[in-house]
């Protein structure tokens, strides 16, 4: 019988143990999406938590030093600019550049600026329709040889 009851109480302790970690990780991965205009206006006992705030990247903003990328994304409607530090391991996405829509996944700083340790980018005239086209779908190319 006590040969029972120890096992119980292993398998017991695994599974607390086990279900603390699910707990303790799903409360650091949580990320909130959060505008520049929200971030700047949370409280000081909230600049610890992770968020992701998107923006449009500031023109000629962009500057690399060593590993670090320090740009400035805007928030068009309420004109509101935010610093962004990038200090993540990945290369930057091919579409970050001037204009483009950025997501910055971090934390915010007491000095005001934002380290991000993930950054996305779209570059919105890759996904525009060609100048020009009008909407009109183009019919397919006979790519076939003709028979002889």
């Amino acid at each position: 019988m006590k040969k029972y009851w120890r096992f119980g109480a292993l398998i017991t302790i695994i599974l607390g143990i086990l279900g603390w970690l699910a707990a303790s990780g799903i409360n650091e991965s949580k990320t909130y999406y959060k505008t520049i205009s929200e971030l700047k206006g949370l409280p000081s006992s909230e600049l610890s938590k992770r968020v992701r705030v998107t923006g449009d990247v500031l023109p000629g903003s962009i500057q690399r030093a060593g590993t670090a990328v320090k740009f400035t994304i805007c928030e068009k409607e309420h004109n509101q600019l935010l610093s962004v530090v990038y200090t993540g391991r990945d290369p930057l996405p091919d579409t970050f550049r001037d204009n483009a829509q950025a997501m910055a996944d971090g934390r915010m700083q007491p000095d005001g600026t934002f380290h991000a340790s993930a950054i996305a980018a779209k570059c919105p005239s890759k996904y525009e329709a060609k100048p020009g086209g009008g909407g009109k779908v183009q019919k397919p190319l006979n790519i076939n040889p003709p028979s002889a």
